[in-house]
């Protein structure tokens, strides 16, 4: 693929040039090289214009940084400024943000990108659904990819090589299978991505890139930014939806996300802590400008929004770019001819494989270190449907030893393979303990948990040939990461509740501080108000009606010929004793 060079008028930065490769939604690799002042919008027009795409509003470009923290690169600034990493770079185009209203996207290309992007979702762990619209999601992707199906080129089973979800059982399979033959024939390409797409929409999930926090309380929690507005999950479960037009202000100091609001007519501040400073800048970023693009009716409405209330402390940020309904504008005055679809199949993909890959070669390991599940136990159902699960009650013995015999032949093949990895890769736990109610959505984190995300520094992220870090891997130890153990969650457990109990008695010696500053404060005003008042009165010949009727009190009387003339008596002949003293000298 032929390289872009971006030139500058600098003459010193001509010699400066640097390689970076972009990977895009289908896993292919669009390379360029960049000079040392180019800025990211140049990246963002490169990459579009190699897809011929005009509703670009949606998309980003994303990195990691060494310390695995993801960030969004910024239109305006240089992207070698932007970048932690030494050269070569490696950067991922990706959907920032999700159409509320997949029909109002006008263009099938448009529509195809994010397709693409919601599939990868499902396949990372970060769409939520039941099982029926799971089924329902797999069908339309199988549609899509192969087409309508033809006995003859779908035999009994073929769902059951196409990876298309972390926990694909073969209750699924069947459901998908059952879907993609009798309800789906005769649906387009274009028409079965536009059906996802609608479903997708419908999920709580959709548009979530779940960021790890924990709450006041100290419970884990995941925090996500849609076209509704700012969500809260635990679990598998909504806790907080708070719409845009009800957010009045986001802020960050440190570790620390504040989220201003109006709930129920009452004023309300969420307080969520993090595991880093970066990934707390990160989330205030990604709240900014989910929120500017969602919230106003034109660009021009948006400012700069700082992240403290002093205005001399704190970050300053402002959205770039056109909002979503100047972006649905635009979109109904494209006037040329559709550009052609380029789609790439499920055996192109370089993603799908090598995660399921990794979750294979990892699984041998896992199962010595672990109980078996009582398979007695029935899997809790998820609200609003029945919960997607690994180990379905209804699969018989005889599909169970088949399913076991199947995973020993994958792991007879990998095993090889996986030796030569690199052996710091997370440890994924096996598929048969996985519990979805301990956590559905992904947590960007080494094997161990999300305590030590916030107790320890995440170690550096293992490097590409080149230097660059790759976005696609993180997304894999994510969904390795969402397979926990039951021993670990009450580890997990009781680690919260002792930082819950040392977290309540701090706040009990900081109510104290503060109604000691309050106290202090409080007094120090009363004395600015009353000792120049006390001065009018006794030392002025002002002879307002108010101020005779104090001094007519016999309270005041008694203060003023005991106390006070005494002691300004006492007062002026140290006054002049001093004087005295310093003329002699």
């Amino acid at each position: 693929m032929k390289m872009l060079r971006f030139r500058s008028s600098s003459i010193k930065s001509l010699s400066q040039e640097i390689q970076c490769t972009v990977r895009l939604l289908d896993d292919t690799e669009l390379p360029c090289i960049i000079q040392r002042d180019t800025k990211g919008q140049f990246l963002i027009d490169h990459v579009c214009n190699h897809f011929s795409l005009l509703e670009k509003d949606y998309f980003g470009i994303r990195f990691v940084d060494p310390e695995k923290q993801r960030h969004w690169l910024e239109p305006n600034k240089s992207v070698v400024k932007q970048m932690k990493s030494q050269p070569p770079y490696t950067m991922c185009f990706r959907a920032k943000f999700y159409p509320s209203e997949p029909m109002k996207v006008k263009e099938e290309l448009t529509r195809y990108l994010l397709y693409l992007q919601i599939k990868r979702d499902i396949f990372h762990g970060r769409l939520l659904c039941s099982l029926s619209d799971a089924a329902s999601l797999g069908a339309y992707t199988l549609q899509a990819e192969l087409g309508d199906y033809e006995p003859h080129e779908h035999p009994e089973g073929y769902v059951g090589e196409i990876k298309l979800f972390p926990k694909q059982t073969q209750k699924l399979e069947r459901k998908m299978e059952q879907i993609h033959k009798n309800e789906l024939r005769g649906q387009s390409p274009a028409v079965a991505e536009l059906n996802l797409l609608q479903k997708a929409h419908t999920l709580e999930t959709y548009g979530v890139d779940p960021h790890p926090c924990k709450d006041s309380s100290g419970a884990t929690a995941f925090i996500g930014f849609t076209a509704t507005g700012f969500v809260v999950f635990q679990g598998n479960k909504r806790i907080q939806l708070l719409r845009w037009f009800d957010v009045s202000k986001l802020k960050f100091d440190g570790k620390t996300f504040y989220v201003h609001g109006v709930q129920k007519e009452k004023k309300i501040v969420l307080t969520y802590h993090t595991s880093t400073p970066a990934a707390c800048k990160h989330l205030w970023k990604c709240g900014v400008e989910n929120q500017a693009f969602y919230k106003y009716e034109k660009s021009s409405q948006i400012k700069t929004v700082s992240s403290s209330n002093i205005f001399f402390k704190g970050r300053r940020f402002r959205f770039s770019g056109r909002v979503a309904k100047e972006v649905i504008e635009a979109s109904t005055k494209i006037q040329r001819t559709p550009p052609e679809v380029h789609r790439s199949t499920l055996a192109q993909s370089r993603s799908y494989y090598s995660l399921s890959k990794q979750l294979i070669t990892n699984a041998e390991t896992t199962k010595s270190c672990l109980p078996f599940p009582d398979e007695s136990e029935e899997q809790p159902p998820m609200d609003g449907g029945e919960q997607l699960t690994l180990n379905d009650q209804s699969t018989s013995e005889e599909e169970k030893e088949k399913e076991t015999q199947n995973e020993k032949d994958e792991i007879g093949e990998f095993k090889c393979e996986s030796e030569e990895e690199n052996s710091d890769e997370a440890l994924t736990i096996s598929e048969q303990v996985y519990n979805p109610s301990a956590s559905v959505l992904p947590t960007p984190v080494e094997d161990g948990g999300i305590d030590l995300l916030f107790n320890s520094h995440p170690p550096g992220n293992q490097r590409d040939e080149g230097g660059s870090y790759d976005d696609d891997e993180l997304d894999a130890n994510e969904t390795a990461l969402l397979i926990a153990k039951e021993e670990e969650l009450k580890e997990v457990k009781r680690v919260l509740t002792s930082n819950f109990e040392l977290l309540t008695s701090n706040k009990h010696l900081n109510a104290m501080a503060k109604c000691f500053v309050k106290l202090l404060l409080v007094g120090f005003g009363l004395m600015l108000f009353a000792f120049p008042l006390l001065l009018v009165l006794l030392e002025s010949d002002i002879d307002a009606s108010f101020l005779r009727e104090i001094r007519q009190t016999p309270e005041f009387e008694q203060f003023h010929n005991e106390y006070y003339c005494p002691l300004r008596q006492w007062l002026a002949c140290k006054v002049y004793y001093i004087l005295d003293k310093l003329g002699s000298s």
